[in-house]
């Protein structure tokens, strides 16, 4: 057998170019997916047989497809979208680098690499983010959890550890659920309710509590802020990542995420800040008088969240955390 991997001169059933004008990047993709139907030619006793690309060099190609679409983490994102294609986990990969694809799989990773080009995250592709360790389902129409938010649910838990109440608790713009619903996978007796004003976000949210389990601790409600809890509290744990992105830097943001993900989740306002300010309204309705507030935040506007979160609380205790590339991610809000 004589493997052939470049990408050009190879006939076969094809989905179509890559629109808009000629570039390098359309002359590279089209004779990319042309080449993904067959690639190989056994000319062994003068036969000429043509039989699929292999795992690895599907995996190349699409590396490099989607390096010159502009995405940074190519390698791996390819090794993500691969993955999910064939029900395997990125090692197994590594294990089954001489494995053909079939030409289902082959249409489906087509798909995705399209879209995942066109700037679509990798997330809504795959239907899934893992945070904290844990899977949670996400789709367009809800925020994609990040690293950075995990500080939150650490901070939650040492308290827990710490000899602190049981934690009754509200996630407010709870999104896909990530941190009310990781706070209750790690503390097993606390119960949390979780809001969000988006319908998918709280469809979503739901689903993602039964499929981890929590279900029966952790209750989505539909509503702005802390609006739908109303005799519900109080709370000695209150949590939340609201939007605190200003509308201006919203338009500089990557195309991934001004495009493609929920504006209602992202844009603060013109100065970044008017969710908290709505926010610190609905807290003081409430919290507990020992409760713990713990707001994600921008690091460039964490002073000017904190003076809001002083002025609703004078006599509280404040603390701003870092988050492991050392910035000002967490407010920690102490009352009592």
């Amino acid at each position: 057998m004589l493997h052939i991997p470049q990408f050009h001169g190879v006939a076969g059933a094809y989905p179509g170019p890559v629109t808009g004008p000629p570039s390098k990047l359309s002359r590279f993709s089209n004779s990319f997916f042309r080449a993904m139907e067959v690639l190989v030619r056994d000319v062994t006793g003068g036969r000429h047989q043509l039989v699929p690309m292999t795992l690895l060099e599907i995996l190349r190609g699409s590396k490099d497809y989607l390096k010159r679409s502009g995405v940074q983490a190519a390698r791996l994102e390819a090794e993500v979208l691969l993955a999910h294609v064939l029900g395997l986990t990125r090692l197994d990969l590594y294990l089954q680098f001489d494995r053909p694809l079939t030409e289902p799989e082959l249409t489906d990773l087509r798909s995705l690499l399209r879209r995942r080009a066109g700037g679509m995250p990798v997330a809504y592709l795959t239907g899934e983010r893992e945070f904290f360790g844990l899977r949670f389902s996400v789709r367009e129409g809800v925020l994609i959890p990040r690293p950075e938010s995990e500080l939150v649910v650490e901070l939650a838990l040492a308290r827990q550890a710490a000899g602190a109440r049981t934690i009754v608790g509200a996630d407010l713009g709870t999104g896909s659920g990530c941190l009310g619903i990781a706070i209750a996978v790690g503390a097993p007796s606390a119960r949390i309710d979780a809001v969000d004003i988006s319908p998918t976000a709280v469809q979503v949210a739901r689903s993602n509590a039964a499929q981890l389990g929590v279900s029966d601790r952790v209750t989505v409600l539909q509503g702005s802020w802390g609006q739908p809890l109303a005799g519900r509290g109080p709370y000695n744990l209150i949590v939340s990542n609201p939007p605190y992105v200003t509308s201006l830097e919203l338009m500089a943001l990557e195309p991934g995420v001004r495009d493609f993900e929920p504006k209602l989740a992202l844009d603060a306002g013109r100065d970044g800040l008017v969710p908290y300010r709505d926010l610190l309204v609905e807290l003081s309705k409430l919290a507990a008088p020992d409760a713990t507030v713990l707001l994600e935040v921008d690091p460039r506007r964490s002073g000017a969240v904190a003076k809001l979160a002083w002025e609703s609380w004078p006599s509280a205790a404040l603390k701003l955390h870092r988050d492991p590339s050392g910035r000002e991610r967490v407010l920690e809000v102490t009352l009592g």
